[in-house]
């Protein structure tokens, strides 16, 4: 089968050695694995980070977000057949989707929307596993409660999520950060109440249209450069939930107001398999009945063309230069 690997690290993603095709061998579903034909891809910044921070020893599939058919089942599987249209986010331990053909434990694949496209739906998974898991298993926010939410860096691939689900499935005052005209008007068709620039002070903004505390903080990006506004703005008692990588974080201002700290990695069900790993499977069909019924949308971005190195590197640049808004996809080989 066709696929595409990385190996050095160090590499600037314009070199064409940084991500390079390969023939290789069809892998072979477990026990509990499908095996997916890949139909569409989704680049995610976490791909960015891993060909960026560690050389394997062997050439190693990157990509996670997938859409494909069902081909071959594993014994035990019980969730799916061959001929089933899937998409899923996959395990950080595993090869990834970059590749024609994958295969996946059944417990994080859920059918696709049927209203999308395959790249439509590629767009999804992850970002939309990561925003539920923030919003509802790590900040516990209660739907019916007009409390206040701020999200930090909304316009990306996680942020466009949040901010549907925030604004359709609950009553939050949905606060989203954006610094350019296109961002700004991004997420206000995303349904955010109100839109301030992460470029200034995010208090002094807040203050602006009128917010002085708010309840929650979904933190996407640069949590270091805006941790001393994140915990003036937290009402005490509040929550804070993040998903990047500070250098550091001290908790320990946090203690005076009480505020709660939550870190959210959707890989974790599936790398330690929790016995909640099925939860994944749940979300991603609940994703798909909103796509289908109109209440959220695809944040597809970027069709990228085929599945190759070449318009991969083009994707990673992209990503890379921060300008990115939702989802980059690449469909068929």
């Amino acid at each position: 089968m066709k696929a595409i690997v990385y190996q050095d690290h160090q590499l600037p993603i314009t070199d064409p050695k940084a991500l390079y095709d390969i023939d290789t061998e069809k892998p072979t579903p477990g026990a509990r694995d499908i095996l997916v034909r890949i139909k569409a891809i989704s680049v995610n910044p976490i791909d960015t980070k891993i060909r960026r921070s560690s050389r394997p020893e062997k050439p190693r599939i990157l990509g996670w977000d997938a859409v494909g058919e069902v081909v071959a089942i594993g014994e035990k599987v019980s969730l799916f057949v061959p001929g089933d249209k899937v998409y899923y986010a996959g395990s950080l331990v595993r090869p990834g989707t970059n590749a024609e053909f994958h295969t996946v434990d059944e417990r994080i694949v859920a059918k696709m929307p049927t209203t999308c496209s395959d790249a439509q739906a590629a767009a999804l998974p992850l970002t939309a596993l990561t925003a539920w898991e923030l919003l509802f298993d790590r900040l516990a926010v209660e739907t019916e409660k007009p409390k206040t939410l701020l999200i930090i860096g909304a316009a990306g691939g996680v942020g466009s999520l949040l901010t549907q689900l925030a604004s359709k499935l609950t009553k939050l005052r949905v606060i989203a950060t954006a610094s350019r005209p296109e961002t700004v008007q991004w997420v206000k068709s995303l349904g955010a109440d109100e839109v301030i620039d992460h470029s200034n002070s995010l208090v002094d903004e807040c203050r602006k249209v009128g917010i002085e505390q708010v309840d929650y903080v979904a933190s996407l990006t640069h949590t270091d450069s805006h941790y001393e506004d994140i915990i003036e703005l937290l009402a005490p008692q509040g929550k804070l939930g993040l998903i990047d990588d500070p250098k550091t974080l001290d908790a320990l201002p946090l203690k005076r107001k009480a505020i709660s700290l939550h870190w959210e990695l959707m890989f974790t069900r599936s790398l330690f398999e929790t016995d909640d790993m099925i939860r994944q499977h749940e979300i991603l069909t609940q994703v798909a009945s909103l796509v289908d019924q109109g209440i959220i949308k695809t944040t597809l971005s970027e069709h990228y063309g085929s599945i190759n190195a070449e318009n991969l590197r083009k994707a990673h640049a992209m990503l890379e230069s921060h300008k990115a808004r939702g989802k980059i996809v690449l469909e068929g080989f």
